[in-house]
């Protein structure tokens, strides 16, 4: 999941979370806050301490987002790494970890397939950052995985409940079991990737250290400074990446 993907994920979070969607068009979104959503969002403590002291309904915001920067409307640009961005994944992951959710049918004596699908946060860091978002989905009969899951799950209908007439299959792959080989999956991409980034991070932090040295060539009684700024430029500089499960669900699907 790339930047052009970021607005499915949150027209995904605003439905989830109640918000009912204004406007939308490529690269742009306007939703109407619920009262919870705005206190989380919005920063307003002490506006909404005060309408539960008098008494008083309170009154959500609009906000309008921006996704693409080439969009003609009006609104706060979100792309990753931006703290918005980040507000609402720590929200998801506070308010929306782990969901159970059964395919609507209309058809008779349908079986119902258990899938997991999970959004994983991978965070590539140096001296500088990249975010991305990836939606996987996993069958827990044969445990196949599938990318892009979402694009999927967004076809159909969903309820809480199994159907009428219908009945689930049940997992021979267990959710957590699950949950490790997406891990897995995750990791073994990683590895088949071509990491320019981290090997001109690693270049940049070659030519910092060889300023360093120089700076404190031939102070001897400066070492223990230059062991410390030394350090600190190997936590600013070394690449690493990061994975985080963001939230996820167990979702039954009929087999097609």
């Amino acid at each position: 999941m790339q930047q052009h993907d970021i607005q499915s994920f949150l027209e995904r979070f605003f439905i989830a979370t109640h918000c009912h969607i204004l406007e939308r068009s490529d690269g742009h979104i306007r939703v109407q806050l619920t009262a919870e959503m705005d206190k989380q969002l919005m920063n307003r403590p002490f506006y909404w301490h005060y309408m539960e002291r008098i008494g008083a309904i309170g009154e959500p915001l609009q906000l309008s987002l921006i996704t693409k920067p080439s969009a003609t409307k009006e609104g706060e640009y979100i792309h990753f790494g931006s703290p918005r961005l980040h507000q609402i994944f720590s929200i998801a992951k506070m308010n929306g970890r782990f969901i159970r959710l059964y395919e609507q049918v209309s058809e008779r004596s349908v079986a119902l397939h258990p899938w997991l699908h999970t959004n994983i946060l991978l965070s590539y860091e140096c001296d500088r950052k990249q975010d991305r978002l990836l939606s996987l989905g996993i069958h827990l009969i044969s445990g196949s995985i599938v990318e892009s899951f979402y694009n999927v799950l967004k076809e159909k209908q969903w309820g809480v409940t199994v159907p009428d007439y219908c009945f689930t299959i049940s997992p021979l792959i267990k959710p957590l079991s699950g949950l490790g080989r997406l891990e897995a999956f995750v990791e073994r991409l990683i590895a088949s990737e071509t990491h320019h980034w981290a090997d001109e991070a690693r270049a940049r932090w070659k030519e910092e250290l060889a300023l360093l040295k120089h700076f404190y060539e031939g102070i001897e009684e400066k070492q223990e400074e230059y062991e410390n700024e030394k350090e600190a430029l190997r936590q600013r500089y070394e690449p690493k990446i990061h994975m985080s499960v963001i939230n996820g669900g167990l979702f039954y699907l009929q087999a097609k």
